[in-house]
């Protein structure tokens, strides 16, 4: 049993927003420390098999931690430590935000899985950007890049560049999150005109590597719509997927909550997702959703994700999770006879 076994029921005992504030406060202490080298020789898995080249970035491994788990940029270094590959900080909008009401997280223990309608709260791109800025960590971290509450529609584009430009210093890529299911506005956001207006203010402004963050939610047809502007806007990659409004069979009674659901009911749901934009489009897909296992993680992959990321399985699995499953994915390379992670993307395609 690992300490995480006998901290975690008392971490549940506690509310989802106050154990998640907790752990972060926590990491945010050993940061910098000599903790994060005791952290290092218990997490970090270092093999060049692991390695991923994608948009002008070098990963040391796949997995990384979603965007969500450290929305004001305070813990990158903290959580390499912890054997992560890259982190996806925020998201991150022009003004800070409170967020929606409490409560606004809820375990789906039963399902293992987590409700959440956080409304992008964060201390606002004027912090984060100079914060990021003075971090240094050996490994790419990303800016989810969100609209501001009370930003129009029609003058979204700019309300993201504002951001960009505060935190253009501190990223190493960047992602357009046009997709949050938990913020008003973000739905007309993931229309083509939009989209089309926000990729091309960002271009223009020099944001690269740029990303794009789709919802499970959208039609294929929309998906084709959204891969068409990846495409014209040389966009540089994909993650699949956000959260998604859909409930399917669930157990637990927060089932009622609304909310984006994550986790493992999302798993199949987002690896279809994957694999349905690896086979339109050239540029790197980041896979979301349902990752607690090394086996998870191989799924996407093969599915055509260059890497994957994590959250709610971070929440259930605990420290160890970015350690079990690079171990892990060793092992399945080994036994599929692949070299490295980067030959293993796509093989089920």
């Amino acid at each position: 049993m690992s300490l995480y076994d006998i901290a975690k029921p008392l971490l549940f005992k506690l509310s989802p927003e106050t154990a998640h504030s907790l752990v972060h406060g926590g990491l945010d202490i050993v940061n910098g420390t000599p903790i994060t080298t005791v952290l290092e020789r218990a997490f970090l898995v270092e093999d060049e098999r692991l390695a991923v080249s994608a948009f002008g970035c070098e990963f040391p491994n796949p997995v990384g931690v979603a965007a969500g788990f450290d929305k004001t940029g305070e813990i990158p270094g903290a959580l390499r430590s912890m054997g992560f590959g890259h982190v996806e900080v925020g998201g991150v909008t022009a003004e800070p935000q409170q967020g929606n009401s409490r409560p606004r997280v809820f375990r789906l223990v039963e399902d293992k899985a987590i409700v959440n309608r956080m409304g992008l709260n964060n201390p606002g791109s004027d912090v984060v950007g100079p914060r990021l800025a003075e971090t240094d960590v050996d490994y790419p971290v990303g800016v989810n890049l969100g609209k501001s509450e009370g930003v129009p529609v029609e003058d979204a584009a700019e309300d993201y560049r504002y951001t960009y430009e505060q935190v253009a210093a501190g990223g190493d890529f960047f992602v357009v999150n046009v997709s949050c299911p938990n913020s008003p506005g973000f739905r007309e956001l993931q229309n083509q005109e939009p989209m089309a207006d926000i990729f091309e203010t960002l271009t223009d402004a020099g944001a690269s590597p740029l990303l794009v963050k789709l919802s499970p939610d959208l039609s294929e047809a929309a998906i084709e719509d959204a891969l068409e502007l990846v495409a014209e806007y040389d966009l540089d990659g994909v993650v699949a997927t956000n959260t998604t409004t859909d409930r399917p069979t669930l157990s637990s009674p927060d089932r009622v909550e609304e909310g984006g659901l994550s986790g493992k009911p999302l798993e199949g749901q987002a690896t279809q997702l994957v694999r349905f934009v690896a086979e339109r489009t050239d540029v790197p897909v980041i896979g979301v959703g349902g990752v607690f296992t090394a086996a998870d993680a191989y799924r996407k992959i093969r599915a055509g994700a260059s890497m994957v990321q994590v959250y709610t399985g971070f929440v259930y699995r605990g420290p160890t999770i970015a350690r079990d499953i690079n171990r892990g994915l060793l092992t399945l390379l080994e036994r599929d006879g692949f070299e490295n992670v980067e030959d293993a993307v796509g093989a089920d395609l």
